[in-house]
């Protein structure tokens, strides 16, 4: 059997980068507001703000508008609830993102519920996340959901094309990933089956899927002989661990030198769903945008 085919989510990525360019500017050729985007980071963690830079960089490299907000450590409860008071409001703002995690004092659930469903690009709104598990098979997706599985859902839909009917299997059950990317591929017709740390004989479950999406954070937790021949694998995971020569390493959370040998179509860490996660969130605020404007939603 031929190695795997990779699936490029670097280029995927790119490509809806481009899309969502040519939609801020199709909004902008209609005189309408430009599209905004507000970022949100309380406290000093370098790797959030690793993030948040290049969720800034890419929206305005799009031709959105950037808001960056930067709160320090200390801020309380209060004064961020206020400030998405404020974001809510202003009419130049179609997406609000708030970087998690947030510090200790500060109720991670109360935030989230403030952030106005409208402009909730994360998809993290109680109000959004249960829109997201009521939808009904093939309905349009006319609100926002959590960026990293709509990003696996694209993958998928992009090299397998209809997924009606296959069999996919989740491994992780958080409701950032596993919930929302089942929730996803029930809408577009698959059987899905959702397993965690405490399923019964999961490598046997993992060998039934067509579609197997592994999100549980343990470096090479997937073997190649957990997997069915030909399935489609997408990776989740993001693991730093030594390297031969000292230094770190990323791995997923699939051992792909094992799984290259067995499965169809598999995305490589990095390079896989990583680069979806940003574009996603871009096409998100562009969303939203169109919805405020009303226009039509694009195809997700």
């Amino acid at each position: 059997m031929a190695d795997a085919k990779l699936i490029d989510g670097k280029g995927f990525a790119a490509g809806l980068r481009q899309r969502v360019a040519l939609g801020v500017g199709e909004i902008m050729g209609k005189d309408l507001p430009r599209p905004g985007l507000a970022t949100v980071l309380v406290g000093g963690d370098p790797a959030s703000q690793v993030y948040v830079k290049s969720k800034a960089k890419t929206a305005a490299e799009l031709g959105m508008a950037s808001f960056d907000h930067r709160l320090p450590e200390e801020t309380t409860e209060a004064e961020l609830l206020a400030l998405i008071a404020r974001l809510n409001a202003d009419p130049t703002i179609d997406g609000i993102l708030v970087q998690l995690p947030l510090p200790r004092h500060i109720d991670t659930a109360k935030v989230l519920l403030a952030v106005d469903p409208a402009k909730d690009v994360d998809g993290f709104h109680p109000l959004n996340v249960g829109r997201l598990a009521s939808i009904a098979p093939g309905a349009p997706l006319d609100f926002s959901v959590p960026c990293t599985p709509l990003g696996v859902s694209m993958l998928l839909a992009d090299v397998l094309g209809s997924l009606s009917g296959r069999h996919a299997v989740i491994v992780g059950r958080s409701n950032l990933v596993g919930r929302p990317a089942a929730q996803l591929l029930l809408r577009a017709d698959c059987t899905v089956t959702i397993t965690h740390s405490r399923t019964r004989d999961l490598p046997g479950l993992c060998r039934e899927a067509d579609i197997l999406v592994v999100a549980i954070g343990k470096p090479d937790f997937v073997r190649g002989d957990w997997i069915k021949p030909g399935a489609a694998v997408v990776d989740v995971g993001i693991n730093r661990v030594p390297g031969a020569d000292g230094k770190s390493r990323l791995v997923g959370d699939v051992a792909f030198d094992e799984a290259l040998k067995v499965a169809g179509h598999l995305t490589p860490v990095p390079g896989g769903v990583g680069p979806m996660t940003v574009a996603c969130l871009m096409f998100n605020t562009l969303q939203a945008a169109r919805r405020r404007a009303g226009l039509t939603s694009a195809a997700a």
